[in-house]
């Protein structure tokens, strides 16, 4: 199996640590600070699934896809890359920020031969949205979605921490797509040591991840808090009902669903099950503010009102969030020194 890590974040290099795991063949993209720091000590997993370290030769590591390309046994014909020494990538993981979608599939759509001929892109990301961006440059059967429910976080620029795990990765297709291409892929990553499945429903699990991001995320970021915080407190418990509740009434009304008939089912799964293994967990949307980086408000509480305006269905909540969000991540990115 040949895998392309698009965006080595958190969760790229903690995918991509299961499946140097399982002894696959691995090139990762990713900021330049981060490919300097693999080149030169390798790549370290640690955390709740044990600690695993892979040596720099083990696998690839490049800062653009034309750097990639440049030494990969490629060349340029009529602007597209043809490949020279043998098929292309059986995978290609997006694992940039929901931000990032637009750039990530226009670039990748300019390559054609950097997929093998059955290869698959499956969308490691958070939100509402990303698929329609892929899909405007590739066709629907390429294209795969994974719902991760597991903390990823960076302690160093090579260095990947498991710092929660709520339930195994999903993977699947939001177009009906045949799933057997995703088995593979599955196998490897739990044999990396992460546990991965392939799912009928994946579109219910996307939702019901967008329930559970909508509800924490905006908040913890306002509120600074962990998560088991925002569910301590009267105040932040209503304020989470009601994002959930807007939630669900725009994602039925644009014709999704999710694994729970009705808001109130959902809010007590949340609290009984959901929240407490995550309860010392921040925010990604905090970590980016602190770190002055975009944030992926715009594919969580962004896109639950963007449909309700389509829908015709209020999200008052939600769009408040939202827009405080929207200013803290301006003046956080606006930071002298930042």
């Amino acid at each position: 199996m040949k895998a392309l890590i698009y965006g080595g974040g958190a969760v790229g290099l903690g995918v991509a640590s299961c499946l140097l795991s399982s002894g696959e063949e691995v090139d990762i993209i990713a900021r330049e600070g981060t490919v300097s720091a693999l080149r030169r000590d390798g790549l370290v997993r640690t955390g709740i699934f044990g600690s695993v370290e892979f040596g720099a030769e083990m696998f690839g590591a490049f800062a653009s896809l034309d750097e990639l390309l440049r030494g990969a046994g490629l060349r340029v014909r009529d602007g597209d890359i043809h490949i020279e020494g043998g098929p292309g990538y059986d995978y290609i993981l997006i694992c940039t920020k929901s931000h990032g979608s637009p750039a990530a599939a226009a670039d990748l759509s300019r390559r054609p031969d950097i997929l093998a001929p059955a290869g698959k892109i499956v969308l490691f990301q958070n939100g509402w949205g990303n698929t329609e961006i892929f899909n405007e440059h590739f066709p629907r059967d390429q294209i795969y979605s994974a719902r991760v429910i597991t903390g990823f976080q960076m302690t160093a620029n090579n260095v990947v921490d498991v710092t929660v795990h709520a339930d195994s990765i999903h993977l699947g297709s939001l177009f009906g797509s045949d799933l057997s291409p995703m088995v593979p892929l599955a196998e490897a990553i739990c044999r990396g040591g992460i546990p991965a499945e392939v799912v009928t429903d994946v579109g219910k699990d996307l939702w019901a991840k967008m329930l559970y991001n909508c509800a924490l995320n905006p908040l913890g970021a306002i509120f600074g808090v962990p998560y088991g915080v925002l569910g301590e407190d009267a105040s932040s418990r209503e304020l989470m009902e009601e994002v959930i509740g807007e939630t669900f009434s725009v994602m039925e009304a644009s014709g999704y669903e999710t694994h729970w008939p009705a808001p109130e089912e959902y809010i007590a799964v949340f609290y009984e099950k959901l929240l407490p293994p995550t309860a010392g967990h921040e925010s990604s949307t905090l970590q980016d503010i602190r770190a002055g980086k975009p944030t992926e408000i715009d594919a969580l509480s962004g896109a639950v009102v963007r449909l309700g305006e389509e829908a015709g269905v209020p999200t008052p909540t939600n769009w408040a969030l939202y827009k405080m969000v929207k200013f803290m991540e301006g003046r956080s990115r606006n930071r002298p020194g930042v």
